[in-house]
């Protein structure tokens, strides 16, 4: 009888784990929100206290890579989580005290970006040394189901325990997720990686990471597919709410098509391990043009039922290439260099969102609503349908591995 996920060793706890970790990070940014709403009321505050956990992800990144790959991953997520739960604490601490200061609120949401660096690209080392090959679409698919569930729930949690507990308590209880989710990563026990006779430097791997990432066209070429969606997504998420609201009948539009994405990106992750899917980047390419309807339906004004479909739709294609993309890196690069892989997957997509929302609104300013959304539908749409062009895109089967460079 085949193995089943449930009955693999460490699966459930770094499910759980994962869980966990997701949630607490769910509920951070609502309940930074309403902390600095409520302590200065300043919209300028709320943006360097943002900016302030961001920027320490975009620097760190590619370093949280190599420390995933140097030491044993589960070792760096218990410490990256364990961090990000002592400065939720932190934040917890200080707005129970009544005496709330905005530097206090950056350094320690720098901290957390700290975290958050280190911690995201144990992702695919852990997958890979708790999950055997032929489960891990279905693993991946797991945790991208609750991935989508935290990120539509969380906000809601976050709102709920600062109306009845109060801001301070809300980063309390979310300390004591991280710290569980700590605990719960850091004890997994996994077979130890082999010895390398001769070590090489911090820094030379750190190069290394660059050239597996390069010397990959597939990779690379994907990674800017990727760039471009979550470009054309803060250029969505800025200017989208602003039309539901003026021209779509008000906030309740917003909230239907927006919670139309969320079930989309729980959708494609359920669906993707049912897929006959013989040529994954094929696949995910295509899912990454479906981002180009929404930006289409929002530009022609389109009602909100369609709005909704669209959006749906999208998400659904995100949910369904986030699965299969990660089970890709995790067959095509080999097992020492899976968390700097990860690192620069997620270090493209976290400087194109915010770059996005950023300029959205200042261009359609001067050029009206329709001409950016427009312009990033087509960028989408060109972008990742060249990359099917790619013979490397092409090639790569589920059933032979492409051959590591």
């Amino acid at each position: 009888m085949s193995q089943t996920l449930g009955q693999i060793p460490g699966f459930g706890r770094l499910m759980l784990g994962r869980t966990l970790s997701f949630l607490a990070t769910a509920l951070v940014p609502m309940a930074l929100t309403l902390a600095v709403i409520d302590a200065t009321g300043r919209a300028g505050d709320l943006g360097i206290v943002l900016a302030a956990e961001l920027l320490p992800q975009l620097v760190l990144l590619p370093i949280g890579g190599v420390l995933a790959d140097r030491f044993p991953p589960q070792k760096v997520a218990f410490a990256a989580d364990l961090t990000r739960g002592l400065a939720q604490l932190g934040i917890g601490l200080e707005l129970l005290s009544g005496v709330v200061r905005i530097t206090d609120l950056a350094i320690l949401s720098a901290i957390t970006g700290i975290g958050v660096a280190f911690g995201t690209p144990t992702m695919s080392p852990l997958i890979f040394a708790t999950v055997p090959q032929a489960h891990r679409l279905q693993a991946n698919s797991y945790l991208g189901v609750v991935r989508g569930v935290t990120l539509v729930a969380g906000p809601g949690v976050a709102g709920v325990l600062a109306v009845t507990v109060g801001p301070g308590w809300t980063f309390i209880v979310t300390a004591a997720v991280f710290a569980v989710a700590a605990c719960t990563l850091g004890g997994l026990r996994i077979a130890p990686r082999a010895v390398v006779e001769h070590p090489v430097s911090f820094l030379r791997q750190l190069a290394e990471g660059w050239f597996e990432v390069r010397s990959r066209a597939w990779f690379w070429s994907n990674l800017i597919g990727h760039g471009v969606s979550n470009l054309a997504a803060g250029v969505l998420m800025t200017l989208g709410p602003l039309i539901a609201v003026r021209s779509l009948g008000g906030e309740v539009s917003w909230v239907l098509i927006y919670q139309a994405g969320m079930a989309g990106v729980v959708l494609g992750a359920l669906i993707a391990p049912r897929l006959r899917v013989q040529r994954p980047l094929v696949l995910t390419s295509l899912c990454g043009t479906l981002f180009a309807l929404p930006m289409i339906s929002f530009a022609t004004l389109a009602p909100v039922w369609v709005d909704a479909i669209t959006y749906g739709a999208a998400m659904l294609g995100v949910g369904l290439l986030n699965t299969v993309w990660q089970t890709a890196i995790q067959r095509e690069f080999p097992p020492e260099a899976l968390a700097r892989a990860d690192s620069y997957d997620v270090l493209l997509s976290l400087a194109a969102r915010p770059l996005g929302t950023a300029f959205a609104a200042p261009i359609a300013a001067v050029t009206g609503n329709t001409a950016p959304l427009l312009t990033m539908a087509v960028l989408v749409a060109v972008v990742n349908l060249a990359i099917i062009a790619l013979p490397d895109v092409r090639s790569m089967t589920t059933e032979k591995a492409t051959t590591r460079q």
